[in-house]
């Protein structure tokens, strides 16, 4: 009787096992919970309210992020922008936040400032101008005119410059060319040069190897404080100055970027050059200026502390270094401060010492002084 040879076959060398449930889980979670609208949901933070939606997984329900239900677990949350989303999606709305209800009434700027917000939150995603209308709740011709009015940009443009700050973000953190291409949302890599020195003020490849030879353009004009000047690059702000000299502003602009090609354009910075000098006087809010800073992950922690400081309060460094997780980082929040190369966009002014002196100032403390008075009204 002949043998019958049994043989077993062994998964190949290529062939990957399948991730178990435990890591789809925690994948899952981590994901959720680097995006900013959680955040959001675990502060109940009424900034975003309107924004987005929360979809729970195991209860099929979906609400606003400001909803007093308990906290759900990361792993089973979906965000939508709007409840037809979430309804499409097989959810229902929540009886006790009911998301279907208009966001309480908001100013001009908070309005502006919600859209900022969501074009922040997800650079790689294209939003229609209906969508950006529907959460600041104005037409979308109304929308276009204070948008430009608050940051000097329409909303695409903001968005444009946003997407071009996430790119090169992921550059800086060693993606390739082609991966941060396609997570910024660009679609494919001619997109992005297509207009590079546009969006970049350089190629991508010149971005990574440094940014020599960057193209920096300058406005200067009076406000409250004496001059300002501001910089950009052709993606956002890279300096805001001010002093009393034009020449010394322009002078400090040479010093800071030695290697870049620096020319006069006041007609093309005016927009941003009045809104700060209306700031400045008192009749508008600084807000989201598009930038283009450089800087180590600790210090735009700090710079992002320091724009979350509300209008007429300051914080002592130490108490910006216990917000960011670092309690004895005070000197270096201190540090922070003093190499903002943005002032007033970047309000390192709320910044002050333990006993509630000024500080240090870069522009003078006569300057720091005015403003915390300005801005507390007195």
């Amino acid at each position: 009787m002949a043998k019958t040879s049994l043989s077993v076959e062994k998964a190949g060398p290529t062939e990957k096992a399948k991730p178990t449930k435990k890591k789809v889980i925690a994948e899952r979670r981590a994901a959720v919970e680097a995006d900013p609208r959680w955040r959001a949901v675990v502060d109940r933070d009424g900034a975003w309210d309107g924004i987005f939606m929360l979809g729970v997984g195991s209860t099929r329900i979906y609400c606003r992020p400001v909803c007093p239900a308990r906290l759900p677990r990361a792993e089973v949350v979906t965000f939508f922008d709007e409840p037809a989303s979430a309804e499409g999606a097989g959810f229902r709305a929540c009886k006790r936040c009911k998301p279907k209800e208009a966001p309480p009434h908001l100013s001009e700027v908070e309005r502006v400032r919600r859209v900022c917000r969501l074009l922040q939150a997800q650079p790689g995603e294209r939003r229609t101008s209906r969508r950006l209308a529907e959460v600041a709740g104005l037409h979308p011709r109304t929308l276009q005119r204070v948008f430009q009015k608050h940051v000097g940009l329409t909303p695409s443009e903001y968005a444009e410059a946003c997407r071009a700050s996430h790119f090169k973000g992921l550059i800086r953190e060693g993606a390739s060319v082609t991966e941060a291409t396609y997570e910024a949302g660009y679609g494919s890599s001619s997109r992005v040069y297509e207009g590079a020195g546009r969006r970049l003020g350089m190629t991508p490849g010149q971005y990574a190897k440094g940014g020599e030879g960057l193209a920096i353009r300058y406005g200067t004009g009076a406000c409250e404080l004496g001059g300002v000047l501001v910089g950009a690059t052709e993606v956002g702000v890279c300096a805001v100055y001010v002093g009393d000299e034009r020449e010394s502003l322009v002078r400090e602009l040479e010093t800071e970027f030695p290697r870049s090609t620096i020319e006069a354009d006041d007609a093309g910075l005016s927009p941003w050059v009045a809104l700060l000098a209306r700031h400045l006087a008192g009749q508008a809010a600084a807000i989201e200026l598009p930038l283009d800073v450089r800087a180590t992950a600790f210090q735009r922690q700090v710079w992002q502390a320091l724009r979350e400081i509300p209008l007429g309060e300051t914080r002592t460094y130490s108490q910006i270094a216990e917000s960011l997780g670092a309690p004895k980082a005070a000197r270096a929040v201190g540090n922070a401060c003093a190499r903002n190369p943005v002032s007033i966009v970047v309000p390192c002014h709320r910044a002050v010492r333990e006993d509630g002196g000024l500080g240090g100032y870069r522009w003078g403390l006569d300057r720091k002084r005015a403003l915390l008075q300005r801005e507390s009204g007195g």
